[in-house]
């Protein structure tokens, strides 16, 4: 009778309740496959929440392409858009929502309206899927409310840091203060913001105490106004002193135009701004420079491109810009920055980082140049032709295309 029983809970365990198993990844397998190019803090929430799409590892294999970008508002929050993107059977299906969060915002409530936008987005690409049989709509009747900003757009925000580390031989002191106020809105924007920075290091070495000090102060403004839905024009200013560069007060104003070849309602996509500013510049330096003046006055302009795309295939992000003093054109600079993250085949990607500039204007160097020390240390800026830095990262995976699982333990 035991050996019957045992052939019965076999028979169960190995036949039928496959069976049921079969039949629910049946219903599953007919899930639309979903690839997410979102941060990674939401990446686990969005699957655990949204629970009727197969995700995908490999966005070659999924039918929708969720791509998310973020950019901040004027008031300190944040927006973030939702790209939908049709692929496999439903190419050419595409959405784009929006989620707006205040600054006030949890992480909770950014993620959980994230996932409500996205929800509502899916909806067109599942209707004709078994699952959309066990999709429920619920709707909340909202209260009717207006907004009344008492700061007429105004934010305004304070940051005090102070970071203290050392060893046995070493100390270190850094005390950062800032405070900022900016005012965005369709039609215009403005900043301004207060730094100021002191950092202070002590070595302990064999026959003495070796002391590395560094100050720096700036005030930053800027005034944008928005013509078209691709010209924009405003203005600078800067007034900075700081003890690496040898400037005691440094002051510029000038006005500024940019023309953005796509509109700029596309900017969460495609951006390609043209960007030109010509500067009037007053320098005060701590020591006489290099070309024996202790002040001046100069004119500066510059003009740079900007290129930014977003893509299935991946993304690009690059600068090129070129700046020169009128009074004298071989005092110049061109800097390119470039960021590549490029999709290659199914599991490879290939991420490409770049800067390099070609240095012709440090006019503020100071004569007699720096000590070994200063160099060592970093208090004193020193002449060169040239900076750059470089970084190349591939990365490939391989395996089950689908990762629809989210296990906590242990952490990420």
């Amino acid at each position: 009778m035991r050996y019957l029983l045992y052939l019965l809970i076999i028979f169960i365990t190995g036949i039928i309740l496959p069976a049921f198993a079969q039949n629910e990844n049946n219903i599953r397998n007919e899930a639309i496959t979903v690839f997410l190019d979102v941060p990674g803090e939401f990446e686990s929430y969005i699957k655990t929440e949204i629970q009727f799409v197969n995700y995908v590892r490999d966005r070659k294999q999924a039918q929708v392409y969720v791509m998310m970008s973020e950019q901040q508002t004027g008031g300190g929050g944040e927006e973030y858009t939702l790209h939908l993107i049709g692929q496999q059977r439903f190419k050419s299906i595409n959405d784009t929502l929006k989620y707006v969060c205040t600054r006030f915002a949890s992480e909770d409530d950014i993620r959980r309206g994230i996932v409500r936008v996205l929800k509502i987005g899916l909806m067109r690409y599942i209707h004709d899927t078994p699952l959309s049989d066990y999709i429920h709509i619920s709707y909340n009747q909202p209260q009717e409310s207006r907004i009344r900003d008492k700061w007429n757009f105004w934010v305004f925000n304070i940051d005090v840091d102070w970071d203290l580390q050392g060893e046995e031989t070493q100390k270190e002191y850094e005390l950062e203060a800032s405070f900022s106020v900016d005012r965005v809105t369709p039609e215009s924007k403005i900043a301004l913001s207060i730094e100021n920075e002191y950092n202070e290091e002590h070595f302990e070495l064999d026959d003495r105490t070796l002391t590395s000090i560094r100050r720096s102060r700036e005030i930053e403004g800027m005034y944008v106004k928005s013509l078209t839905d691709h010209w924009s024009v405003g203005g600078y200013t800067d007034i900075e002193s700081s003890t690496y560069s040898n400037l005691d007060l440094s002051c510029r104003v000038g006005p500024a135009v940019e023309y953005n070849i796509f509109p700029y309602s596309e900017y969460t996509r495609r951006e390609l701004r043209l960007f030109y500013r010509p500067m009037y510049r007053y320098s005060d330096y701590i020591k006489p420079t290099i070309y024996q003046k202790q002040y001046e006055h100069l004119m500066h302009q510059s003009l740079s491109a900007t290129f930014e795309l977003k893509e299935p295939w991946g993304s690009l992000s690059s600068t090129l810009e070129g700046s020169h003093y009128l009074h004298d054109w071989s005092r110049n600079r061109v800097e390119f920055y470039c960021n590549l993250n490029l999709q290659l085949i199914e599991g490879l990607s290939l991420n490409l980082f770049g800067d390099v500039s070609m240095i012709r204007d440090q006019l503020s160097l100071p004569a007699g140049g720096a000590t070994q020390e200063e160099i060592l240390l970093r208090q004193k800026e020193v002449a060169t032709n040239y900076d750059y830095y470089v970084s190349i990262g591939f990365r490939y995976t391989f395996g089950s295309i689908y990762s629809n699982v989210v296990n906590p333990r242990f952490g990420d």
